[in-house]
């Protein structure tokens, strides 16, 4: 380990370790504080940001965060590395990356910038991140193009997608399937029709993928549904010819945290391939879904680095993205308000960790996406996220969550209502996936401007769409 040194003010401020300079260098966050990482004064964070911009990118190949021997998230990072793909900013340090990627995205080269993503390792990226202001974050996001594609394509200039959760307490079908239909009636899921599933069982697992898929056939819906369950009771459903199109799994940084998950990287990889073995894409072959969040690693007791030292909160998520890359994911998004105040204490702290996540994943080469939501003890509100959904709806994020009314009845947080997509997409001139689109036409749900319109008589698809929900 190299002790780094920066003086500021007079004062000189010593950083033992690469884990503590990456955690001293961080934006404010209670996280942070609450694993004892955090730096103890405006001034101690300054030094360390000025000590990481003119750190070479390459000593991130060379100092791990967490060790490789122990550790098979860094060995999973190390070893598929890409130098061909890293080579155009080798010689950079992270100062010199950071004024390349704003250069980049004030020229609009988005080929330069997103052909970078297997050369990049997280520890990189949210090095980068940590000298960036909102702004920064925004325009290099924006000019990062990741394109996925099922049923439907995500990520084209000009879009946002959203993930429609027909949550209920107890699953109940009626009231799944009405909060689907006016979802779908709203222009809300083209992302994924994606349930939290009330309890884990497989039969129930199975019962909501049938429902859903239902729904999607009789209509002929150009999206892809999930159900929420542990990749473990996915693969269950999967043997029992269950109509599973996305295997999802919660994943974080660590491996000491996706144990904690009860998942494992070789176990991922036997979902992946058995939901891929169903063929059920019509556009594309990607098939994983992952939620992320920062503050995962930390509420686990999973946070520690080399010589035990906690790593920041920021830095590990980052290395979730490493988790979801590997899988080829269609959607990833991180539940940036949803653990709580503990780590994100308030509406300045969940903005600012939506865009760091939002850049990072990225520029990691990933379909990224948020749910803007919170927990109702945290300093959070209804303006912050509406703040947020713009600023990331600026920044071209693939999609967002949205729940009837923004409030999850089954998860109890809020997040987006299919108003506030709407209200994204028509501030910003963003418009829903195409295939989704064409749907939405085919429907008569949308006016001569490409707006989603109220129900109204002439619009008979739409309206047996709403007859058969009712019936």
């Amino acid at each position: 380990m190299t002790t780094r040194r920066g003086t500021l003010g007079g004062h000189t401020y010593e950083f033992p370790s690469l884990v503590e300079l990456m955690a001293k260098a961080t934006p404010a966050r209670s996280g942070d504080v609450l694993a004892g990482c955090a730096a103890e004064s405006a001034a101690e964070r300054v030094a360390a940001q000025t000590l990481l911009a003119d750190l070479p990118l390459a000593t991130f190949l060379e100092e791990q965060v967490v060790d490789y021997d122990e550790d098979d998230v860094t060995r999973l990072i190390v070893d598929t590395h890409d130098a061909a793909a890293f080579a155009p900013v080798a010689s950079l340090t992270v100062g010199e990356f950071r004024d390349r990627l704003l250069s980049w995205a004030a020229v609009g080269d988005e080929a330069a910038i997103s052909g970078l993503a297997p050369g990049l390792t997280p520890e990189m990226v949210a090095a980068t991140s940590k000298l960036m202001r909102n702004a920064d974050l925004i325009a290099v996001g924006r000019r990062t193009r990741v394109v996925t594609a099922l049923r439907s394509t995500l990520g084209l200039p000009g879009r946002l997608a959203s993930r429609l959760q027909p949550n209920h307490p107890t699953d109940d079908p009626l009231g799944v399937t009405a909060s689907i239909v006016d979802g779908l009636l709203q222009g809300s899921g083209d992302a994924v029709i994606g349930i939290n599933p009330a309890t884990d069982s497989p039969g129930q697992t199975i019962a909501l993928l049938e429902l859903v898929d239902a729904v999607i056939t009789r209509y002929d819906i150009p999206t892809q549904s999930c159900v929420l369950a542990h990749v473990t009771t996915t693969l269950r459903a999967l043997e029992q010819g269950a109509p599973v199109d996305l295997v999802f799994q919660s994943v974080a940084g660590t491996q000491a945290a996706n144990r904690g998950f009860g998942v494992t990287l070789d176990l991922l990889a036997e979902a992946r391939a058995g939901a891929l073995e169903l063929r059920r894409g019509t556009v594309g072959g990607n098939v994983t879904y992952f939620e992320t969040g920062q503050g995962s690693a930390l509420s686990a007791d999973a946070h520690r680095g080399i010589g035990g030292r906690p790593v920041d909160q920021q830095t590990l998520e980052a290395r979730s993205y490493a988790v979801a890359r590997h899988f080829e994911p269609l959607l990833v998004n991180t539940v940036v308000g949803f653990i709580g105040p503990e780590y994100l204490y308030d509406g300045k702290q969940v903005i600012r960790a939506g865009l760091e996540d939002h850049f990072c994943g990225k520029l990691l080469g990933l379909p990224m996406g948020v749910d803007v939501c919170y927990t109702n003890h945290a300093e959070v509100d209804g303006d912050d996220t509406d703040t947020l959904t713009l600023l990331l709806g600026a920044a071209g994020c693939s999609f967002v969550i949205a729940v009837p009314g923004s409030d999850d009845v089954m998860l109890h947080y809020q997040s987006l209502s299919f108003s506030d997509v709407l209200t994204a997409r028509q501030v910003l001139g963003l418009r829903p996936a195409p295939e989704f689109e064409a749907w939405l036409a085919r429907m008569d749900l949308l006016d001569e401007g490409g707006r989603v319109r109220e129900l109204t008589p002439d619009a008979p698809a739409a309206r047996a769409l709403l007859a058969a929900a009712t019936s």
